[in-house]
């Protein structure tokens, strides 16, 4: 019995083609080699001495840096293409790595850290738009699903790499290996992967609507509304929570990471099965999107109930499972919603809605806290995500209308 599930399980991961596999492998070396990121707070605390306030500061210009990126990499994309795009982000952030080790002014950190995202976060949307050149059609939000894979379990080992190489010989040690792992990711990706041109893969809605711009389709506006919702409060998972863990409950940094463990857990063991799942059925993409925001939504309402520790589990589980929906599949559809030649652009925008939300979460989910409780900051981010799963269904409908006026 456990050999057949366990067989059925593997069967899910047939049928990609042999670049989504290097694209999965390079994708868990480098974000496996990100362990900078989990410690850039405490490094710039604790090693460099800088104040909360200047901290927070050095963050946002991180942010708006990954913002700049993303919209550069998706303009990049679709004017040199996604691969050139991709090898010289990869490369050069990690040759800038090298050089943020000696940076330590708070001026020069600002500018660092806004430089090397832009760079970086180049990357991700040339990399979702090669998704669509190197998977088929039938695949790609399982594709998608498999480098979600790579990225979870990257940042499973980085974390408790990075621990071991600054107890052993500091912080510059992390820039060295985090700087290496991007120069080795992309040369094995270079080296590898041939350049494949972007090849025409529209579903029925790029069949009926063929806009000129992405500033003018009402449709993908509202469904970068619903992008950013759901990820602005799924960051609420490593902001607002664990302080919410110690305060109420008073669990260890070691339980709460356990409870961040089950999260990464539910989405290795279940993504992939779900996601075949709804692709077999050829379920709706915003119908498993719907769920996916309202079941994110439920996870903070369920945190209402503040009087005993159990529904922590609940919580993280529910929104591990609305993450499960959400995000793959909105994915896919805002590249399915790309018309011909746009698909950089529109992966710039939904990948941008991520970097404006993780700016935006924690600010707004702690000043709500600060001013009114934790009681009041998980309605509101629960009222959110029943907002955004609402939106989901007037999509639908704009959907139906475009279609019969087509």
């Amino acid at each position: 019995m456990l050999v057949t599930a366990f067989q059925r399980y593997l069967n899910n991961f047939r049928g990609f083609s042999r670049e989504i596999w290097i694209l999965t492998i390079i994708t868990f070396i480098n974000r496996a080699g990100t362990m900078v990121l989990p410690f850039l707070s405490k490094y710039l605390k604790e090693d460099l001495h800088f104040t909360y306030g200047e901290v927070g500061w050095i963050m946002v210009a991180f942010g708006f840096g990954s913002m700049l990126g993303s919209w550069l990499g998706g303009k990049l994309s679709d004017k040199i293409g996604f691969y050139k795009v991709m090898v010289f982000s990869l490369f050069s952030s990690g040759i800038f790595f090298f050089v943020l080790q000696y940076i330590t002014s708070f001026w020069g950190l600002c500018l660092g850290m806004f430089s090397i995202m832009t760079l970086a976060d180049m990357f991700r949307p040339a990399m979702f738009v090669s998704l669509g050149a190197y998977s088929k059609p039938e695949n790609r939000t399982r594709s998608l699903t498999l480098v979600r894979l790579a990225v979870n379990l990257g940042f499973a080992a980085g974390p408790a790499l990075g621990g071991l190489i600054i107890m052993g010989i500091g912080y510059q040690g992390l820039f060295w290996v985090d700087g290496s792992s991007c120069v080795v990711a992309i040369l094995i990706f270079a080296l590898l992967v041939k350049e494949k041109k972007k090849t025409a893969q529209h579903d029925a809605h790029n069949s009926i609507l063929e806009v000129t711009s992405v500033f003018k389709d009402k449709v993908f506006w509202i469904f970068l509304f619903v992008s950013f919702v759901t990820a602005m409060i799924f960051f609420q998972l490593f902001t607002a929570l664990p302080l919410y863990h110690s305060e109420q409950f008073g669990l260890s940094e070691f339980q709460t990471g356990l409870l961040m463990t089950l999260n990464g857990l539910l989405i290795f063991a279940l993504e992939m099965p779900i996601v075949s799942y709804f692709e077999r059925k050829q379920t709706p993409k915003l119908s498993v999107i719907f769920w996916g925001a309202l079941m994110m939504g439920v996870s903070f309402y369920t945190l209402l109930i503040d009087v005993w520790a159990g529904m922590l589990v609940v919580s993280m589980v529910f929104i591990s499972i609305g993450e499960i929906f959400a995000f793959p599949f909105s994915n896919t559809f805002a590249m399915s919603r790309a018309p011909k030649g746009h698909e950089g652009r529109y992966m710039a925008l939904y990948t941008m809605s991520f970097s404006m939300a993780h700016i935006i979460s924690s600010k707004a989910g702690l000043s709500i806290i600060a001013d009114y409780g934790y009681q009041v900051n998980w309605f509101v981010m629960g009222t959110f995500g029943v907002a955004a799963a609402f939106c989901c269904l007037w999509i639908k409908k704009l959907l139906v209308l475009e279609t019969e006026s087509a």
